[in-house]
């Protein structure tokens, strides 16, 4: 072949290459552009145009009393956009006038820097044309608004750049006051409490906001592209911020003397079940107490001797025993290879069951449950299942563990599993299903379910509101119920009763059961001597509007274990206080007051005496006094004034007198007068009646 002719087959050749990869070019661009054209143009939008979530604001968290738990406070995040319209223009005209008023309002207000310092920040992020320059963060809503109304701020976003992102933290106003049943939300973070159990109201619904992807990866929000979020709901407790105060206080007061390892104390309303207080305290490394678990619902133990009106129940429900028959106790007694014993030491005796429960013998009710339940023990297990001592109650709150109640066909039943049983032991029950049961008690046996949560809002208007809800109708008969009820009231009034030196008072009745069961403590064992003490009750008796149930779990060898002891003290500072808040509801005023014959009135002004009895609306008789002075005697109720004379040239009549009084009639009669004491005037030296002589002396003695 000529080298000319090769030479030009190879240019062909060359050129119908690049023809034909310039053509498959042509090809793909037409592909990319119309064909998967929207495909590429979104891709490209979502890098560098996303929508971000908007946190809605979460709901408050309420007590019965409007007091806010739980809430969440605003904070905000400051940035700047430096390439704004209105701060670039006129060469940045606005920027460099109020630069320096603006750095010293920062410096003022944030006291983190220099007025200085802020300048030259200031002129760093203009310099460096920053659309979204960050300025402060996580300040109040209180230092924004004084911020917005700062030198350039206050010209508004275009003009100033400012742009401010709002977010949300919660907090306790109350610190750790039921801290452990409201709970604390943490985003990605174990949630607790009244927040876990309804986040579902409190969360609200999230909003978007369009953002823009700028240089250095920053995303700034676009003005007109956000959907707006809906608020969470508020949730309203049965929690009284006052009765929760009180019952922490007393709780912690008493585990701070015993040096305890935990206790928990719950407050609930007799007729509705309305929880009105719930502390739980735990003991730290470091000797302090915090609410660090909710031991009122989620802790299951041996509950000891209050469990014993469940048994007392199960008796008289069953008809064996009234609480008059009588029942033989010693200090020990022997089921199979176990032996009872009785806390207190007393020779063998035939008390009354009434008596028994007072006393609290455990040989006494241990040896009636064998008694008539040895040979059907599932009976007397059904009777508990009856009084719901083997569910959980139910009350709003995440977290509750169920009891458990052993029967004859668990794995753990032995032939001494009955006995035991009667007395609290081999039974876990947690101290709000204990209080639900004596609660129902006081409630001539209607038993109601617990509940923390009265009514959800929003806006300040009930979308959802939660009544009381009865459990059980009728947990025995009336006549059971008003046995039950003197044997509680016995615990406490009875000289024998277990609780009588800790509780019993003349203002109000108690009643109620103390408990006291010793717990194992792992590989151990029963050798640590530990115990959990408890008292159940309610009060008071003749009219209950509280239940409270305490329990508190003793450190190792305490000095003090028992339930009479521990736990007592803490229902006896708890009820005088709820009662001395609520006198006026326990005791209806009378129409009239009642006079008795040791209200003593003294001798004075008839005048005075007339205005304070009638300010006082004191039922008086004055009739027509003539005398300046009278003497005040009661009589059927009644208060009558009479003269008392005062005739010229003789000694007066002073005694029951006040001093001034006394003073006045003596000096005026010629008398010198010496005084003796405080009071009013017991003894005249002189008698009513004498002529004042030439020897113008006279003592009074006062009292």
């Amino acid at each position: 072949m000529e080298p000319k002719k090769d030479i030009l087959w190879r240019v062909y050749l060359c050129y119908l290459c690049i023809i034909a990869v310039a053509a498959v070019i042509l090809v793909k661009i037409f592909f990319i552009q119309q064909v998967d054209g929207n495909y590429w143009r979104s891709m490209a939008d979502s890098l560098h145009d996303r929508y971000m979530t908007i946190d809605a604001e979460r709901g408050t968290i309420f007590s019965a009393d409007g007091r806010m738990l739980s809430t969440s406070i605003p904070y905000f995040d400051i940035h700047m956009d430096f390439m704004a319209d209105g701060l670039r223009e006129n060469n940045g005209e606005k920027f460099k006038k109020n630069i320096d008023s603006l750095s010293y309002c920062l410096s003022m207000l944030f006291r983190d820097k220099s007025a200085t310092r802020y300048k030259q920040l200031l002129e760093r992020g203009y310099r460096s044309k920053d659309r979204y320059f960050l300025l402060k963060r996580n300040i109040t809503f209180e230092q924004y608004d004084i911020l917005r109304n700062f030198p350039l701020f206050c010209l508004g976003r275009n003009s100033s750049g400012m742009i401010a992102d709002q977010v949300e933290k919660r907090i306790n106003p109350f610190g750790l006051l039921a801290n452990r049943t409201i709970g604390l939300w943490r985003d990605n973070a174990p949630n607790i409490g009244l927040e876990a159990t309804y986040n579902n109201y409190l969360k609200g619904t999230d909003g978007k906001r369009l953002m823009q992807r700028i240089a250095g990866g920053v995303y700034i929000p676009l003005e007109g592209y956000q959907i707006d979020p809906e608020n969470g709901k508020d949730i309203v407790t049965n929690i009284n911020v006052n009765i929760q105060d009180i019952a922490e206080n007393a709780l912690y007061n008493e585990l701070v003397s015993n040096e305890a390892t935990h206790g928990t104390c719950v407050v609930m309303e007799v007729k509705t079940g309305k929880i009105r207080a719930i502390a739980n305290l735990g003991r730290q490394p470091d000797g302090s107490y915090v609410e660090d678990y909710n031991y009122a619902i989620a802790d299951a133990a041996e509950p000891g001797s209050v469990f014993k009106l469940a048994t007392l129940l199960s008796l008289l429900n069953d008809h064996y025993v009234t609480i008059n028959s009588p029942i033989e106790i010693s200090t020990d007694y022997r089921f199979g290879n176990r032996i009872m014993h009785d806390a207190e030491n007393h020779p063998t005796e035939v008390v009354s069951v009434k008596e028994a429960l007072e006393m609290s013998s455990n040989v006494g009710f241990s040896k009636m449950a064998y008694t008539y339940y040895n040979n059907n023990p599932q009976k007397f297990v059904e009777d508990l299942k009856k009084l719901g001592l083997d569910q959980k109650t139910g009350i709003d709150i995440a977290g509750e563990v169920k009891p458990v109640i052993v029967t004859p066909q668990s794995r753990t039943w032995s032939n001494t599993a009955l006995p035991w049983m009667s007395i609290g032991y081999e039974v876990l029950q947690t101290p709000i299903r204990l209080l639900t049961l004596y609660n129902a008690v006081a409630n001539n046996g209607v038993m109601m379910k617990p509940y923390l949560v009265s009514s959800i809002e929003q806006y300040g208007k009930v979308i959802k509101q939660f009544d009381p809800v009865v459990l059980n109708p009728r947990i025995c008969s009336d006549t059971v119920l008003k046995q039950v009820q003197s044997c509680l009231e016995g615990v406490v009034e009875s000289k024998e009763g277990t609780a009588h030196k800790a509780l019993d008072n003349p203002y109000y009745k108690i009643a109620g059961k103390t408990g006291t069961a010793q717990v194992a403590n792992g590989r151990h064992g029963y050798a640590d001597h530990i115990y959990q003490a408890t008292f159940a009750g309610y009060f008071p008796a003749d009219h209950p509007m509280y239940s409270i149930i305490i329990t508190i779990l003793n450190k190792p060898h305490a000095a003090h274990i028992y339930g009479a002891s521990v736990a007592a003290p803490v229902f006896k500072a708890i009820a005088d206080k709820l009662y001395a808040l609520d006198f006026e509801k326990q005791v209806p005023q009378q129409s009239r007051p009642v006079f008795d014959s040791t209200l003593q009135i003294k001798v004075g002004s008839t005048d005075e005496l007339k205005a304070i009895l009638t300010k006082l609306d004191l039922p008086v008789s004055a009739g027509n006094v003539p005398q300046p002075y009278a003497n005040a005697t009661i009589n059927n109720q009644h208060i009558y004034l009479k003269p008392v004379e005062t005739p010229k040239g003789l000694v007066p009549d002073v005694k029951g007198m006040g001093l001034k009084d006394a003073l006045y009639l003596l000096e005026s009669a010629g008398l010198k007068v010496t005084v003796q004491g405080k009071g009013k005037v017991t003894n005249q030296s002189l008698p009513p009646g004498q002529t004042v002589g030439k020897d113008n002396s006279i003592a009074i003695q006062l009292s």
